[in-house]
C-alpha cells in the first residue's frame, strides 16, 4: 500500500516538475534507471536518497507525503503570501477562493 503510493506519488510530482525520469536519476547523482525502478516500485531510496529527492524537487519530506497536494512548491508560496496579509486582505481572499472551489 504505502510502497505503491510512493512511487505514484514521486512520478506525480517528478512529472509536475517537467523532467524526465532519466534526467532527474543523473541529476541526483545516480545511474540513468534509477527514479524509474523507484516508480516502478522496483526498489526504493534510503533516507538520504530520499532527502535529495525532496531537495530536488523543492519539496520538504512531509509535502512529499500529502498526496492530496498536487503542487507543494505553489502551495507553500501561497500560504508564506497568505502571512503577509492583512485581516480585511485575507477575509477578501478567502471569499473568492470559497467561490472558486463551490
Amino acid at each position: 500500500m504505502y510502497e505503491e503510493m510512493f512511487s505514484r506519488r514521486l512520478a506525480q510530482l517528478r512529472m509536475q516538475k517537467g523532467v524526465s525520469a532519466r534526467d532527474m536519476s543523473l541529476s541526483l547523482g545516480q545511474n540513468h534507471g534509477y527514479i524509474n525502478s523507484i516508480e516502478n516500485g522496483k526498489t526504493f531510496p534510503t533516507m538520504t536518497n530520499f532527502f535529495y529527492i525532496c531537495e530536488y524537487l523543492h519539496i520538504t519530506p512531509q509535502e512529499f507525503f500529502e498526496d492530496g497536494n498536487a503542487d507543494p512548491e505553489t502551495i507553500r508560496g501561497l500560504v508564506e503570501n497568505l502571512k503577509k496579509l492583512d485581516g480585511e486582505q485575507v477575509d477578501a481572499l478567502s471569499k473568492i477562493v470559497n467561490g472558486l472551489v463551490r
